[in-house]
């Protein structure tokens, strides 16, 4: 993937996730509504699965970065670490944006009519909002000039690398609720944007 995608993802990335996650979940504010379970698993998997579509092309790019030549033409040699810092730096920034929009998806769908129905919910939403926090956080850290190549190597390795564990904090979080009330595990099994999520997990 080319860095051409992280900047058509840049340019567009807070329209479109509004838009597709205002869809995922009807439309419509619900966040002080109890909602069925099926219907609550179908609106936080959609709004999830938008987020994580725009997370797989910023990893993607992240992986397969390229510096510019004198006449265009990406030169993956010619990379340097501050590049690379702008270019991390950048996709960040596209990683927060979607997942500030992720946060509102979450708590526009309301909270299932399950057992653990709230805690459930809230618990979903505390996960947005602190990856988030984590996001912005390494965005910031990459402000500062790093004194040597070897702390600029680092800098920009672990501001990647909140990415990674974003990603793997939701795979869990998930988890757990579906752990804490039978009927919701039932409600996010079935669920079709639910079952799309989890196949998008099985290829990585």
């Amino acid at each position: 993937m080319s860095r051409g995608v992280l900047a058509w993802v840049v340019a567009g990335v807070g329209v479109i996730l509004v838009i597709v996650v205002a869809a995922a979940i009807g439309g419509r504010d619900k966040s002080d509504e109890t909602v069925p379970a099926g219907e609550w698993a179908q609106s936080v998997c959609g709004a999830v699965g938008v987020w994580r579509g725009a997370f797989q092309a910023i990893v993607e790019d992240i992986r397969t970065p390229a510096a510019q030549g004198d006449a265009g033409v990406d030169e993956p040699q010619s990379e340097t670490p501050q590049t690379r810092r702008g270019f991390v730096r950048a996709g960040l920034e596209v990683a927060v944006q979607a997942t500030d929009t992720l946060v509102e998806g979450i708590d526009n769908a309301g909270a299932p009519d399950t057992p653990q129905g709230e805690q459930a919910a809230q618990q979903i939403s505390d996960w947005a909002s602190s990856s988030k926090d984590d996001l912005e956080q390494a965005q910031d850290s990459l402000d500062t000039e790093a004194d040597t190549l070897e702390d600029a190597i680092r800098q920009v390795t672990t501001a990647a690398g909140a990415l990674g564990t974003t990603l793997a904090s939701g795979v869990k979080t998930f988890a757990d609720v579906a752990a804490s009330d039978p009927a919701l595990s039932a409600a996010l099994r079935d669920s079709s944007t639910c079952q799309e999520l989890r196949k998008k997990e099985e290829d990585v």
